[in-house]
């Protein structure tokens, strides 16, 4: 019998999930971005976005109507509650938009495996979408380090949105699999790499390039 698999890729800020996404893209899953997903929602004019300025507030609007993601940032990190109605409005509208696009795989490739990355699998309550889950897991110092470097945050910023996930120990007890991304890329790489063959049935010739 043909089915398709459905992984849930999850892990901490900075923790490399997105790298370990393109990875196994390369390998040839399909993956569904839940960021990308989100970012599409508030675009402007779309009703969420207008949502979100009812609740937060005009200030969270730029001049040119896109959302201004830093003036969001600092009030929903700095307010567990506010957190939790930004999550309430996005949430469930994410995970609609991901079922229609699971629902167009498994009616044009039904053999396939798809790759559900998300930051927020586990509090989105996307559990009940997947097979399996992968936790892609680092150090927090490097988590921090690489949040800081990256998305231009301060230490203290970096610090507060990695405290507004849920903690790793938490996230484990939902692990599948785990993947550690706290060595080198081509470490990295040959756990990817292993655990497709597992998943996808067959060794895979494609290499994934370092």
């Amino acid at each position: 019998m043909i089915y398709m698999i459905v992984i849930g890729l999850t892990g901490g800020m900075a923790s490399g999930k997105t790298s370990v996404a393109r990875m196994l893209a390369k390998l040839g899953a399909h993956v569904i971005d839940a960021d990308v997903i989100a970012k599409k929602l508030v675009a402007p004019g779309q009703p969420a976005l207008r949502l979100l300025a009812d609740i937060f507030g005009p200030g969270i609007i730029q001049p040119d109507g896109k959302l201004n993601r830093g003036a969001l940032a600092a009030i929903v990190f700095n307010d567990h509650e506010k957190l939790e109605k930004l999550n309430a409005v996005l949430h469930p509208l994410v995970i609609q938009k991901t079922m229609d696009k699971l629902r167009i795989f498994k009616e044009t490739q039904p053999d396939s495996v798809i790759i559900i990355d998300a930051p927020l699998l586990l509090e989105a309550g996307m559990t009940k979408l997947v097979d399996e889950v992968w936790v892609v897991i680092a150090g927090e110092e490097e988590q921090i380090k690489r949040a800081v470097n990256r998305k231009n945050l301060s230490r203290e910023e970096a610090k507060k949105r990695l405290a507004a996930q849920m903690p790793l120990k938490e996230k484990l007890k939902y692990a599948n699999k785990v993947i550690d991304n706290s060595g080198s890329i081509s470490s990295t790489a040959g756990q990817v790499k292993t655990l497709w063959e597992k998943v996808s049935g067959y060794s895979n010739k494609r290499e994934i390039e370092t």
